[in-house]
């Protein structure tokens, strides 16, 4: 009987660090992946552009969310797109929302009102892109890019396909910090095992 159980004992303890190793491995892709990500532009021909919020100040973007609506006007002045969605909500104690302060910036840097759409109520990534899904399906747009920060490009990819988006990622802003894509990988890594919008309740 000693030799029977230190047989199972030693056959636990080679699963659970199989298990381990396994786990390890799939972080470190996962990892891997959201770097290059972070670093690959992805934008072509869509359907619309779905610019992230970021913050904003009493209606003036801040240098984050203005470096993004650039790039997506950028994107929209090279034909990429032939509409624009801003997203985000107001922050307690707001006067404006991201969206609003974003098609303000857009409208005063020439984009006409009928190209561009608000998604105000979004307060994550996830219920920003959910949002714009739902309209932009109405509408006939599946396809996307989709424009954040880089670190969240992984993470954006996998939310967009969650809810229905043919989503492509073109980033703006400064190359991520290391903790962000330790973050984002994270985040990535538990989204895709029990689903993004799992993810959005837990951390609610």
């Amino acid at each position: 009987m000693g030799l029977l159980r230190r047989l199972a004992k030693r056959r636990v303890l080679t699963a659970v660090i199989l298990a381990v190793f396994l786990v390890l491995v799939y972080v470190v892709v996962t990892f891997v992946q959201v770097w290059a990500a972070s670093r690959e532009n992805q934008a072509g021909k869509a359907g619309a552009i779905v610019v992230l919020g970021a913050a904003q100040y009493n209606g003036r973007p801040s240098p984050v969310l203005a470096a993004r609506l650039d790039h997506a006007l950028d994107l929209y002045h090279d034909g990429v797109a032939p509409l624009i969605v801003v997203t985000g909500g107001r922050q307690q104690g707001d006067r404006f929302t991201e969206a609003t302060t974003g098609y303000n910036y857009l409208r005063d840097h020439g984009v006409p009102d009928d190209a561009i759409r608000k998604e105000v109520q979004g307060r994550s990534t996830y219920e920003s892109i959910a949002a714009a899904a739902r309209f932009l399906h109405d509408e006939g747009v599946d396809g996307v890019v989709l424009v954040s920060g880089r670190a969240q490009s992984k993470r954006m990819e996998g939310i967009a396909a969650e809810v229905g988006l043919d989503a492509q990622v073109s980033p703006a802003g400064s190359a991520p910090a290391f903790s962000s894509l330790v973050k984002e990988t994270i985040g990535v890594s538990v989204g895709r095992v029990i689903g993004y919008r799992r993810l959005e309740n837990l951390q609610g």
